[in-house]
């Protein structure tokens, strides 16, 4: 009975002792931290690269959307000029032209955009994902008791003191974490001898 009885004191003096070693590691949490998510999956190096190729693969898209609109831009400048002057088969047909072009451009329009949106939407899913785990880790470190993202306009958020962003510092961490691949430049075509 005796030896049962110290077990259970040795036992309930190592649990003791191993609360306070774990307390004494993390500070307990106390304080709030706000982050603007969006700023910071776009400040992160690998936010901007993955921002910088998406633009590299649709400006050829959006610049041909743009001379379309140019194109029908002149089309009802000229149907406003001339109509007055034009047979009727020749503003009719004006007419229908500018009318497919609108509808065609519209339509085309409307397809890049959305996959535009869609593209945008994993590039900050994807850095989304791996930025939340740091979030955690950076608030359990520093004895944060809430994180508010105050990206959204929307957000519960009405005032925030600026010493509580921790934005920087995840872009920071994140940097550190997922450093961005080397860049390999471009294939120089081989050079003919003669």
């Amino acid at each position: 009975m005796a030896r049962s009885s110290v077990k259970l004191a040795i036992s309930a003096a190592l649990v003791l002792a191993g609360a306070r070693v774990i307390c004494a590691q993390a500070p307990a949490p106390t304080k709030p931290a706000t982050i603007n998510v969006q700023a910071a999956i776009l400040s992160t190096k690998e936010g901007q690269q993955s921002t910088q190729d998406l633009s590299a693969r649709v400006s050829a898209r959006k610049q041909a959307l743009e001379q379309r609109q140019s194109n029908l831009a002149q089309l009802q400048s000229r149907m406003r000029v001339g109509s007055a002057t034009m047979s009727q088969a020749a503003r009719d047909k004006l007419i229908a032209d500018i009318d497919a072009q609108t509808k065609a451009w519209n339509r085309d329009s409307a397809d890049f955009n959305t996959e535009v949106q869609a593209e945008e939407g994993k590039i900050m899913n994807d850095v989304g994902q791996k930025m939340l785990p740091l979030i955690e880790k950076y608030a359990l470190l520093h004895g944060i008791l809430l994180v508010a993202d105050v990206s959204n306009p929307q957000s519960p958020v009405v005032w925030a003191d600026p010493s509580l962003d921790i934005t920087n510092e995840i872009i920071k961490m994140y940097d550190q974490t997922y450093p961005p691949a080397p860049a390999t430049p471009p294939a120089t075509p081989p050079t003919k001898k003669q």
